[in-house]
């Protein structure tokens, strides 16, 4: 028998209805002799840990005005986003399959340690040799060196953290979820404010750099020990020990899994939840490929000027924690409708293509403003929603696997949305 699975058209044949039922009654039962989630500890720790993974990337290309003035004539941006996602992408495909021979709590660790190391890169050379020197290209590589090893630490943990929050209710997938957009949120602020209160030369360019790689730090810090406390909490202890009863009946029934048993297997969870790995492929396609080059190069405003750029930004992360969110008060339970979504929002293409060459009203900044809040409303919602489904058509004991699986879609999307973004628009 395979792995039971949810039909995207909502006609699941006889079997699957069955399968799902038993499914359906013994979550229920689960959920209902669950600890309390007290002071919704555990709410708050996977939240954080979701705006801990996104922080150093967003350290990184956010400091892209530090970057640009040291090393001067090199495509900082593109550079950093290719060698971070084609490692992150290679990471999760070594992860995912050796996720059944590999511990979660193991790898979370190790990448959150990581990431304060890569963190730690920056400033340190910014202080004992770069000291604001211009053109020094061994530091560029060390800095290249520092973003591949935050992509191996991403890889580690975002492939374990999604996995982790599969086998969970839905309530801690959608923290983990909106704690990625809270991320955004908070280096969008940071923003504002080094903008606002230090000078655009030298000197304030290094205050800026210094205090994202600062604040990035200080939240790894605090997620490592988060992340350590959360596993000593009643209800996540109790979802724990359901899995762990999950794997040994099936170790029980079908032994052991070899390589080839578990290739069979991961192929199997891969065909549960291939559509909504598409969805969310397509979702990060269409919004890659018009955030952030779109908003920051290709719009311009007289009466903002260069403050144009950073308020569309803030804007897009704004609706995007809200969109990711609002599942905590509606959830949207149809797959199909979901990934149909997904679908729509390739209109977003002539829409922005319009603020560009359409009607002169449409090149102001209330429609472009409207579009892009709206991008990322939708990014967030139909995120959440097939990030919080998909593991759930899976048994138990491979939510895990099925919650790499959905973030091995996420980045492939993220790394296609960033070659079309450089074509799109031609």
């Amino acid at each position: 028998m395979g792995l039971a699975g949810r039909h995207i058209d909502g006609e699941p044949d006889s079997e699957s209805s069955l399968l799902l039922s038993i499914t359906a009654a013994s979550s229920s039962a689960i959920s209902e002799n669950a600890p309390k989630d007290t002071f919704h500890l555990a709410y708050i720790i996977y939240f954080t840990l979701g705006v801990g993974y996104l922080l150093p990337w967003n350290a990184f290309i956010t400091a892209v005005d530090y970057f640009s003035y040291i090393y001067p004539g090199v495509s900082v941006d593109r550079i950093f986003a290719v060698v971070y996602m084609l490692v992150g992408l290679c990471g999760l495909v070594v992860i995912v399959f050796y996720a059944h021979v590999s511990d979660a709590y193991v790898r979370i660790n190790v990448g959150l340690a990581l990431f304060v190391v890569s963190l730690l890169v920056v400033p340190v050379m910014d202080a004992v040799y770069i000291k604001g020197r211009v053109g020094l290209n061994d530091g560029f590589d060390v800095t290249v060196a520092a973003v591949a090893l935050s992509g191996v630490a991403d890889a580690l943990v975002q492939g374990g953290l999604v996995g982790a929050a599969g086998e969970l209710p839905e309530r801690y997938m959608q923290a983990v979820v909106a704690g990625t957009a809270g991320s955004g949120v908070l280096v969008s602020f940071l923003r504002i404010i080094t903008k606002a209160v230090y000078p655009q030369d030298e000197h304030g360019l290094r205050k800026s750099a210094n205090l994202y790689f600062a604040v990035g730090i200080v939240v790894m810090v605090i997620c490592i020990v988060f992340y350590n406390v959360a596993h000593r909490l009643p209800v996540i202890k109790y979802y724990t020990d359901m899995k762990i009863q999950a794997v040994n009946e099936e170790k029980k029934e079908k032994g052991s899994l070899t390589g080839g048993e578990w290739r069979s297997t991961l192929l199997e969870i891969v065909g549960s939840v291939k559509w909504y790995g598409v969805g969310i492929m397509l979702i990060y396609v269409v919004t890659l490929s018009i955030f952030p080059g779109y908003i920051t190069e290709d719009v311009h405003s007289e009466t903002l000027k260069d403050w144009y750029g950073i308020l569309l930004i803030t804007g897009y992360n704004v609706f995007d924690l809200v969109g990711k969110s609002l599942t905590a008060v509606y959830m949207m339970e149809n797959a199909k409708l979901a990934i149909g979504g997904c679908f729509a929002r390739l209109l977003f293409f002539p829409l922005f293509l319009g603020c560009l060459h359409g009607p002169k009203f449409f090149r102001t900044e209330i429609p472009v403003t409207i579009l892009t809040c709206l991008l990322g409303l939708t990014n967030g919602y139909l995120t959440s929603v097939l990030m919080i489904l998909a593991p759930k058509v899976v048994p138990l004991q491979h939510a895990e696997t099925a919650g790499i699986v959905i973030v091995l879609f996420l980045v492939g999307g993220l790394a296609a949305g960033s070659l079309v973004a450089w074509f799109w628009v031609i």
